[in-house]
Parts: structure tokens; sequence; C-alpha cells
């Protein structure tokens, strides 16, 4: 029943990403504190992921107008950039745009050379990403707002900050979604004791 519940939630929101840009927004500033309070990055790190990909999108925007399709996530400055473009030289243009922006650290260019998406793939993968991310609140030894998921045609790209115990736990997981096709890990790996430092002081006993 939970499962169900955040699938529907989930993609309802995506959905309407697909569709304009306002409701993501409304959504982030809605769930802005929670995310803050739970998320692995420092505040100053999740400011410049958001900054990240609002410059990268602009850019792309203004120098390649609606010839790509191109999504651009950041996080903990690493960039992660997929998408269709028409040509390779659109490919590099757009590389070096987002290479270009402050404080990207590295990128992963995930671009592939191909006819644009139709809506209907692209409502698929984001049925796949809120699949996953269900499948994660789920989860007994996960915590879902450690992970960033994003999928593109099929391939389920996974970023957070985590330890290889909820790396592996989070694959295997993802691996048994319907549509998925592949899993791509982009972790940016920490401790078992650097987790500990991330959960909250047990409550007090009652007195």
């Amino acid at each position: 029943m939970k499962s169900s519940f955040v699938v529907k939630a989930v993609s309802s929101l995506l959905l309407v990403s697909v569709l304009g840009a306002c409701a993501p927004l409304m959504f982030a500033g809605m769930a802005g504190t929670v995310m803050v309070a739970s998320d692995r990055r420092t505040s100053g790190a999740q400011l410049e992921d958001e900054a990240i990909e609002l410059r990268a999108q602009a850019r792309i925007r203004d120098n390649l107008g609606e010839r790509v399709h191109v999504n651009v996530t950041s996080f903990n400055r690493q960039v992660l950039i997929t998408g269709e473009v028409t040509a390779e030289k659109d490919r590099q243009a757009v590389l070096q745009l987002v290479e270009r922006i402050e404080n990207v650290k590295s990128v992963v260019n995930e671009m592939a050379v191909l006819p644009m998406s139709t809506l209907s793939e692209r409502s698929n993968d984001l049925l796949v990403t809120a699949q996953v991310k269900a499948r994660f609140v789920d989860s007994k030894d996960l915590f879902a707002n450690a992970f960033k998921v994003v999928t593109e045609r099929g391939t389920v790209y996974l970023m957070g900050r985590v330890t290889q115990r909820e790396a592996n736990s989070a694959t295997q997981l993802t691996r048994n979604v319907s549509g998925v096709n592949k899993v791509v890990r982009l972790f940016e790996p920490i401790t078992e004791d650097e987790l500990r430092n991330y959960l909250p002081p047990p409550a007090a006993p009652a007195k």
C-alpha cells in the first residue's frame, strides 16, 4: 500500500515536470526544509548543485534552443548530463557549456546522438524513477533522501553519498524494477562510521 501511494504521488509530480517547470519548483519549496535536514551534502553544496543545474539549463537553452533534449543533474558538484542530441557537434557544445560553469567538479557525459525521445518515452522513464524511489522508501536499510535517481531511455543513474552496503542494496532494488534496462552507479562512497554521524542522536530515555 505504501509503495503504491508513493509511486502515484511521485509519478504525478514527475509527469507535471515534463509539461512544465513550475510544479517541481513549488514542490522543492515545500519540501526544502526536510530535504536539507536529511541530505548528506552540506547546505552549501546543495545550493551550489541547484545553481549549477539552473545555469546549465539556461546556457543550453540560450545556445542550442529546442534542437536538443538534455537533462542536467548535479550532486555534490558532480554533474550528470543525459538526453539526446541530433549531432556530435551539439553533444560537444553542451559538454563544453557545462564544464565551464562555476563550481563544477566533474562531468559524466551520457548524452546520446539520437532522435529526441517522445513524450511517452519520457513518461515511462519518469514512472521508473518513481518506482525506484518508492522501493527506497519501503526499504528498511536505506534512507531514500540520500539518493538522487535519474532515468533516461530505461537506464537508471544512481547518485548519492552512501556506504558500500547501501550502494549494493540500492542497486539490487533498482534492478528488480520493471522497465529498468541498466543501472549506472555514480556514488560518492562514505564509511559506516561517517554514516553514523549523519544519523539523529538516540532519544533520551523517559524519566
